[in-house]
């Protein structure tokens, strides 16, 4: 097999991800190590995590948006905002079950989830962002917990 590298990527003899993903996955089970460009293994490898990373800081945020709108617009609320809300947490918690590493990532992010949230919740209420409070008003362990819906 030819050797994969980005060089190989970039004069479209393989030109893409998939194919490259394939055909490195086959020489790695080969045992062709020589033949893999290991640094940009390494670089998909860290852009992988990163993704995921991202993906449930978003996921989080989604989940506070909603959260923010079944409090402060008590009289709108609908069986779609709930079914998120529910969806939401699902999908946290498989993504912390499938890389449990990812759990002190929440602590860690939560104060940017939040300000993801109140960008996305002001832009789809039009409620002013002074509505909001600064910081989150629920705390990670509510926000996550499937019986917490806030008050009015």
């Amino acid at each position: 097999m030819e050797n994969i590298n980005k060089e190989t990527l970039q004069n479209n003899q393989l030109t893409d991800f998939y194919a490259w993903t394939q055909k490195t996955s086959q020489l790695l089970s080969d045992g062709n190590y020589y033949q893999v460009d290991m640094q940009m293994v390494i670089e998909e490898i860290k852009a992988m995590g990163a993704s995921e990373r991202r993906e449930l800081i978003n996921r989080l945020a989604v989940l506070i948006m909603h959260l923010l709108k079944w409090q402060y617009q008590s009289g709108l609320r609908s069986r779609s905002w709930k079914l998120t809300i529910v969806e939401q947490r699902r999908e946290i918690q498989e993504l912390l079950e499938d890389s449990p590493s990812l759990k002190s990532k929440l602590y860690e992010k939560f104060a940017l989830a939040y300000s993801k949230a109140i960008l996305k919740t002001e832009k789809e209420t039009n409620l002013p962002r002074k509505t909001f409070p600064q910081n989150c008003p629920y705390t990670l362990e509510q926000t996550l917990d499937e019986q917490f819906y806030p008050i009015d």
